[in-house]
């Protein structure tokens, strides 16, 4: 509430000397200036001649009774309005009208101007406000006036003050009136404060009350939060402790679903490993004898979905297999694409399933088998269409070339000198492949029987470490015995065949080069099945051996013969020779090296070239003993057939040093031996040279 209140100042106190009305009336401005209140705030002089008033000094104010009446509706106001805001101050009066207050009446009369001493009538006439036309009316009326004018017991200050008071609150309404308007604004826009401090006390308190709301509602959301966090620490405790359990018996439904009815890819076999892994870990807490009823339970259900598993692998593979019989079909791309990139899944039937497993395992080496037995049979049709040179008894050493070529028309060869020959050996190792049956039906040109040897062996070895390799993988689970037992009945017609080819090309030839090259393309083949970790074809490797090794004995056999037969032909003296070459006795006392001895020391190069490397376990050194022995008998039985001594010493050096130098380049233990040996012969039949 606004209390609206208005002070007028205080009138100043008044003292009049007993002689003061007519000294007042003689200064009617002095008396003005003392009720106006604005006499200067001198230091007050007390003058014991000055009567003071007994009415005690009275403001001016706006009291129940005169105070402006309440608009309704108007709130009092906590804000004072003094009287020098209507213009009741003395704000306005000049400085020089501002008289002290407490100054002494004889001083004022001794200041005022002529007699010094007021009018009292004037005085009167300034109170009461009547105006006279001249002095002595004023005089006149103001003593009529006086006789008229009641008092009412009170003393003329008294009075004076009263009157003044009327004054002043006459003014101060005639003023209100004038700031009437001012005051209604004022009233109208306190009003309208009051409304909107209203609605902002509303709406502070609605907004404490949703800011205590929200307070409230925020305690309780911490409350709420905490005890979900103490539910969530519990629960990963619990969980903790429980997960693994739980997890172990708890088959997802997609790998259920992937297993019975989808493809079967890379995402079935991951499938198919998850229920092995689970269904393992069942039975392991099975084993350990803990009575767990959720296992108990979900192992039926474990079993079936194992048994539509096992269904659905014996499917795919037999499938697969079915595939390998179909005509023109690459074996390898079906084994690296469809069944090896799958060999989890028959490890998965081996141990649900096992005698399903060795039934299907048992189906596929009896389609392998025939595979390989037809297209190893179809190879071996190519490669008997090649045109091979033929080396028979009629190319025995000790045979006049000369003879064989009146008698057998042909593609000439030297049987004796191995030539290019050797690189068949490095060939295996840089041209990387056997040679194509297509290859093989269209080659026209001549070759010597270790290249259909060579072909069909390095084919024979990749074929073999292929399916060695996926058989070990994909039938992982077999031991080694039984991989080994099925490898070998898979290839047992194809190693036959191999061996039936080996026999037919070296039965009835006179090539020790050819057959001895066999030999070491038999022994880096076994070389690069044991780098490629492939045991099994051991037996066939020492079979084929078995074959080669006696054939070679035998040629050199019958090239001993033939030498031995040349050596019964000559004389024990000077005469004609089993040879045409000895058929004149010009020839006969010739001492140039016998072409023989050339044909003896090329074969004996290439043999020893063959055999840089040999160990003393190979018969070569035998043979070559042997082969030796008859050629220095026959030499020494062909020089007895010179007269002349020095003639006969000349034709052994020359043939000791022709031997000598064909055997110069070649490396090894028994090429050094066997040169040493000759250049031995050489100096001693050369010492009389």
């Amino acid at each position: 509430m606004v209390e609206s209140r208005v002070e007028a100042p205080p009138p100043p106190t008044k003292t009049i000397s007993r002689g003061g009305v007519a000294g007042a009336a003689a200064d009617p401005g002095m008396w003005l200036e003392r009720f106006s209140g604005q006499s200067s705030q001198s230091t007050p002089t007390n003058t014991p001649d000055r009567l003071s008033s007994p009415a005690p000094r009275r403001s001016v104010q706006l009291g129940p009774s005169t105070a402006l009446p309440r608009r309704p509706g108007l709130a009092p106001r906590t804000s004072s309005l003094s009287a020098s805001t209507f213009g009741g101050s003395n704000v306005n009066l000049p400085s020089a009208a501002r008289l002290p207050n407490g100054t002494s009446l004889k001083h004022d009369l001794a200041s005022a101007p002529g007699s010094g001493v007021p009018d009292p009538f004037e005085v009167l006439k300034g109170i009461l406000g009547t105006e006279g036309t001249g002095h002595q009316d004023d005089v006149n009326g103001v003593e009529k006036s006086a006789e008229d004018i009641d008092f009412n017991g009170l003393s003329l200050e008294d009075f004076a003050n009263e009157d003044g008071e009327k004054s002043a609150d006459i003014a101060v309404i005639d003023e209100f009136e004038k700031e009437k308007d001012k005051f209604e604004d004022l009233h109208k826009s306190i009003l309208a404060c009051d409304e909107v401090l209203k609605s902002v006390e509303t709406y502070l308190t609605s907004f404490r009350a949703e800011l205590a709301a929200v307070s409230s509602e925020i305690e309780h959301l911490q409350d709420r939060s905490t005890q979900l966090n103490n539910k969530l620490e519990n629960r990963k405790a619990v969980e903790k402790v429980l997960g693994p359990e739980v997890e172990a018996f708890v088959i997802p439904p997609a790998v259920v679903r992937k297993i019975t009815e989808g493809t079967v890819d890379d995402g079935w076999v991951k499938a198919l490993e998850e229920l092995d892994k689970r269904s393992k870990i069942i039975d392991a807490k099975l084993k350990q004898g803990r009575d767990i009823e959720a296992a108990q339970d979900i192992r039926p259900f474990v079993d079936d979905v194992s048994t539509k598993a096992a269904e659905r692998i014996r499917d795919y593979v037999v499938t697969q297999i079915k595939a390998l019989r179909s005509p023109n079909i690459n074996a390898q791309a079906i084994q690296q694409t469809a069944l090896l990139r799958y060999s989890n899944v028959f490890g998965f039937l081996s141990t649900r399933q096992p005698q399903l497993a060795d039934e299907i395992s048992q189906a596929y080496t009896n389609t392998m088998r025939w595979y390989y037995s037809t297209h190893f049979t179809r190879y071996k049709a190519a490669l008997d269409k090649l045109t091979l040179y033929t080396v028979d008894q009629t190319d025995a050493i000790a045979i006049d070339p000369a003879t064989k070529r009146s008698s057998k028309p042909g593609t000439a060869h030297d049987p004796f000198s191995l030539g290019r020959r050797a690189e068949i050996l490095r060939s295996g190792e840089n041209d990387g492949g056997a040679l194509p049956a297509h290859a093989a039906e269209e080659d026209k040109t001549s070759h010597y029987l270790e290249t259909p040897f060579r072909a069909f062996t390095l084919a024979l070895v990749d074929n073999a470490s292929a399916e060695y390799g996926f058989v070990t993988t994909f039938f992982a689970n077999q031991s080694f015995q039984t991989t080994n037992k099925k490898f070998i009945e898979t290839f047992q017609p194809t190693f036959q065949l191999g061996q039936e080819m080996v026999r037919h090309l070296i039965e009835n030839t006179l090539d020790a080069l050819g057959v001895l090259l066999c030999v070491r393309l038999t022994q880096h083949a076994a070389f690069e099945l044991q780098r490629r970790k492939v045991p099994a074809m051991e037996s066939y490797i020492n079979a084929t051996s078995m074959l080669l090794w006696p054939r070679f004995q035998q040629i050199i056999d019958a090239h001993c013969d033939s030498i031995r037969k040349l050596t019964a032909s000559l004389p024990g003296k000077p005469a004609g020779s089993a040879l045409s070459l000895t058929a004149s006795a010009a020839n006969t006392q010739s001492t140039a090296p016998h072409p023989l001895t050339q044909r003896f020391a090329n074969f004996t190069q290439g043999i020893l070239s063959l055999s840089s490397e040999a160990g003393d376990d190979e018969p070569i050194s035998h043979s070559l003993g042997r082969l030796r022995a008859d050629f220095e008998g026959f030499l020494v039985k062909l020089s007895k057939g010179i007269a002349e001594a020095r003639k006969r010493e000349r034709l052994l050096y020359n043939n000791y040093s022709l031997i000598c130098t064909i055997l110069g380049d070649v490396e090894g233990k028994m090429a050094e031996e066997l040169r040493r040996h000759f250049a031995d012969r050489r100096d001693a039949a050369g010492g009389d040279v």
